[in-house]
Order: structure tokens, then C-alpha cells, then sequence
């Protein structure tokens, strides 16, 4: 089917495929977690507002969001590892701009070129594997991916904040130029090229050119609260939505959502990863600049949520196959907005500030958080945040692929893949400025604690509009409906693609 040679994963070369895979998705995803520890210090240093640091995470995300189904049906035509190798370079090239960047606009624009890179080179990593591995072993080489990729995702915040202090923030982008190097020399070496005879038709271009348009316009315009801009970036939504329903070939077919399921899912997906988007952007910023964290204690203050992720969100999947995913998908929502509750403990009031030049409970400088504070009142928090994402994301994601035939199973992940980027992108740029955040906040601790506790709220609620989705729109399926395909191994269950 995909024109590619087996091979078996335990030899030389089937190692080698699944390093290039792990580097390659590796790559896109720590660029996005690294970046949010270094925000403060680019802030400083480019003399940005809060805007500018917006910009920072949400160009990124602007065109990944937008091109990565077109990424992925490139690959299918021009081939894989074609495009795979294609996208690394010009994601390497991107960061060594945002790397030399002299100022935040040049800095965000980099960060657009960078967000077309990892549009180009996420969809093949794991089409890749599921070319080119043989059959008996494709489980054990997913698994190793996901698992690899893990790792990664749970090293990410504790190496960027370890750059930051050591080598400054323009460390952060220069790290992928040794890394794409050695993806692309082993993928050209190692990995066979496979394509996808069974795609036809010419490629959406103007369902792409839209959809990047609409997420342009909304993105300028809930960063900037310019609200004609928004006005007009709705149109273009629904101008998208036209193309897609009268093009032959659409990056997201509207038949689809004719599932009930998976409308439900993506609706849910589409609300718990906007609260997503504004924790994991704003919780880094308070806790160094209202609690005076170094970059590298703040990247190690969130490990309990990804740890937590690692260890249960496979058990989550399995339990979610044998009673359905309603129930987890109702549950992780509730448990989740808790967890951000318990957030509004973190502030500099209750922050116990210790004189410059204590050792801290990391062990690092210059941090002068005091131990107790992390233990009573960031730990808990993020402990609770991470089970109910621990609970959710497996069950949501088996319910995406639930949802459809197994031979569509591969374009609804994508779409759910990029709704979750999308709202992200729309969180990013939109609840700072709701939550008044704005200008030079980042210097004013107790105004930026205030609008991050608003924002919690607001997180929480859009969590609690997530599980009532679940609990009145999911029904199933149930397992005795031969189009049910979720399985707990598959890597379309891994958190790490989507956070």
C-alpha cells in the first residue's frame, strides 16, 4: 500500500528509522516547550511587551496549526521521508533566524518560518514508522516512539531552563541545528522513501490558504483587541468552511463530523485545549516573575505533570476501552479545573520569598522560592492538573479514532490534532489581554499574579464546558461496533503531539 520495503525493527536499520522518527517529532515539540521557559529573558533582553512574547508562542503555532494536514497529504503524494527531510532543514534554518533575531519582530517572524518547518516534518515522523517497519513489528516500534518522545517531552522544561541560565535564551534555538543534522543524515541513510499510491486529486491549496488567513486574523486580533480583525477572521473561518464543503479533495472532509462521537470529541478537544494553552503559557511566566523562579526550577516545577502523564494515560486508555470514554472524558475535565483552583494559590503573597542567595528546594540559583511554598502550593496543584489530563487525553483521543472507519483513522487524528493546535494558538493570544495582561506586566509581579489567577478561572471554566460536552454528547461507541478501534497502545493515544 505505501510502496515502501518491511524492516524489521531489530536490526541496525530499523533502529536508525525509529531515531529519525523519535529526533524528528522530538524537534517540534521540545522547540515549543523550551521556548515558554525562556520567555521572560527574551522579553528583557528584545524589550518586548507582553504581546511580543504572545507572538512569540503564538506564531509558532500559527502555521503549524494551519499546514500541518497539508504537510501530511504532501507526504503522501511527494513522498515521505522527502518532505520529512525538507521540513527539518528549513526548521533548522528558522532557528538559527530566531537564534541571531535582533529584535521581537524578526524573532516572530522566524518563529512563523519555524511553525511551516514542523508543519512539514510532525506528519511524516510517525507515517514514516508506519511505512517502512514490518507489520509484527510496527507495535513495538510505535510504542518505542511514543515512549522515546516521553522522555523528551518530560526532559524539554528541564533542559531549556538549564540553557537559559547557562547559555541565555538564544541557546534554546541554536540546540536544533546539531539535532537536524543528525536527523537529516540518518533519515537520507537509513530510511526508505514511501508514498501513498492511493492519494489522488490535487491538493487543497485554497482550504489551506484560508485557514491560515482566518487564524492570522484572529490571532492579530485578540493580541492586539482589535475587534473588526476578529469580526473578519470569523468570515474567513466561514469562508473556510465553504471551501471545504465544495472543494473534491478538503484537508478536513466535512463528512466527518457527521459522527456524533467525533463531533463531540473535537468540541471537547476544542475547549480543553484552549485551558491547556493558557496554563502552560502563563503558569511558566508567574512562577518566574511573581515567585522570582529561575528558568530551570520553573521547568522542573511542572515535571510532575508530564511525569504523571508517562506513567497513566496508557492504564486511562484501557480502562476507557472497556466502559467507553464518556465517563474519563467527563471526569478528567472536573478533576483538571481543580487542579487550576488549587492554582490560585500561587502568588506572590503566599510566595515566602527568601533572602537572595538561598539555596532552593532545585538546588539551583537564583532561585528564592522556599521549599514549603513549592510543597503546599505549586506541587498539589500541578499534581491534580496532571491527573486530570492523565484521565482525559487517551480516552479522548480512542474516542477520535472511535469514531471513524480504521482506514480514516489517519485524517481524523490529524483533524482532531490540529483543532487541539488551534485553540491553543486562539487561548495564547486571546486571555492575556481578557485577564488584563498587557504591555510591561511582566515587570509588575502582583498585577501579573492577579490576571494569571483570572485566567485559572477562566481555564477552569472552559474545563468545565469540556466535561458537560462530554457527558451530554458521548455515548459510545461501544465495543461491539466493528468500526471501534480504540487501543490503548496506539501512539495516536500519546499526550505528547498535542501539549
Amino acid at each position: 500500500m505505501t510502496g515502501a520495503e518491511s524492516v524489521r525493527l531489530k536490526t541496525p536499520r530499523g533502529r536508525w528509522i525509529v531515531a529519525a522518527t523519535v529526533l524528528g517529532s522530538s524537534l517540534a515539540m521540545l522547540d515549543a516547550t523550551v521556548v515558554n521557559v525562556a520567555l521572560p529573558d527574551i522579553g528583557r533582553d528584545l524589550g518586548s511587551g507582553v504581546s511580543g512574547l504572545q507572538w512569540t508562542v503564538s506564531s509558532y503555532t500559527l502555521t503549524l496549526a494551519s499546514f500541518i494536514l497539508l504537510g501530511g497529504a504532501l507526504g503522501d503524494r511527494l513522498g515521505r521521508r522527502k518532505v520529512f527531510v525538507w521540513g527539518t532543514v528549513w526548521f533548522a534554518v528558522a532557528s538559527v533566524l530566531c537564534g541571531l533575531a535582533p529584535n521581537i519582530e524578526v524573532l516572530v517572524a522566524a518563529r512563523l518560518l519555524q511553525g511551516v518547518g514542523a508543519a512539514l516534518l510532525t506528519p511524516g515522523s510517525l507515517a514514516l514508522i508506519s511505512a517502512s517497519i514490518h507489520p509484527d513489528d510496527r507495535g513495538a516500534a510505535i510504542g518505542l516512539w511514543s515512549g522515546l518522545g516521553g522522555v523528551a517531552s518530560a526532559v524539554g522544561p528541564l533542559l531549556g531552563g538549564w540553557l537559559v541560565d547557562v547559555a541565555g535564551w538564544r541557546s534554546v534555538f541554536l540546540l536544533n541545528i546539531p539535532l537536524a543534522v543528525a536527523v537529516v543524515l540518518v533519515a537520507v541513510k537509513h530510511v526508505p522513501e514511501s508514498r501513498d499510491p492511493h492519494a489522488e486529486g490535487t491538493l487543497d491549496l485554497p482550504g489551506a490558504g484560508v485557514v491560515a488567513l482566518a487564524l492570522g486574523l484572529l490571532t492579530y486580533g485578540f493580541i492586539d483587541a482589535s475587534w473588526w480583525v476578529v469580526a473578519a477572521g470569523v468570515l474567513a473561518v466561514g469562508a473556510f468552511v465553504v471551501v471545504e464543503l465544495r472543494t473534491s479533495n478538503p484537508l478536513v472532509p466535512p463528512s466527518l463530523f457527521a459522527s456524533r462521537v467525533f463531533l463531540a470529541a473535537n468540541l471537547v478537544t476544542f475547549a480543553v485545549y484552549a485551558a491547556l494553552g493558557g496554563v502552560f503559557f502563563l503558569l511558566i511566566l508567574q512562577l518566574q516573575l511573581a515567585l522570582d523562579y529561575s528558568p530551570i526550577a520553573a521547568g522542573v516545577a511542572t515535571l510532575p505533570i508530564t511525569a504523571l502523564m508517562l506513567v497513566l494515560s496508557a492504564r486511562a486508555g484501557r480502562v476507557a476501552q472497556r466502559i467507553g470514554p464518556r465517563v474519563p472524558m467527563t471526569v478528567g475535565p472536573l478533576v483538571a479545573a481543580a487542579g487550576l483552583l488549587l492554582m490560585l494559590r500561587i502568588s506572590p503573597d503566599g510566595a515566602g520569598v527568601e533572602p537572595a542567595g538561598t539555596t532552593s528546594w532545585a538546588g539551583v540559583e537564583p532561585v528564592r522560592t522556599s521549599r514549603s511554598t513549592y510543597l503546599v502550593d505549586v506541587l498539589p496543584a500541578v499534581v491534580v492538573f496532571g491527573l486530570g489530563l492523565s484521565i482525559l487525553v487517551a480516552p479522548l483521543t480512542g474516542a477520535v479514532l472511535g469514531a471513524v472507519s480504521t482506514d480514516r483513522a489517519g485524517i481524523a487524528s490529524g483533524v482532531n490534532n490540529a483543532v487541539a493546535r488551534t485553540s491553543q494558538l486562539l487561548a495564547v493570544a486571546a486571555l492575556p489581554g481578557l485577564v488584563g495582561i498587557a504591555g510591561a506586566d511582566y515587570d509588575r509581579p502582583q498585577t501579573f499574579s492577579d490576571g494569571f489567577h483570572t485566567a485559572m478561572i477562566v481555564c477552569a471554566g472552559l474545563l468545565v464546558v469540556g466535561s458537560l460536552i462530554a457527558a451530554v454528547m458521548v455515548r459510545g461507541p461501544s465495543r461491539k461496533d466493528p468500526t471501534y478501534t480504540c487501543d490503548p497502545s496506539s501512539p495516536a493515544l500519546s499526550p505528547r503531539e498535542q501539549i
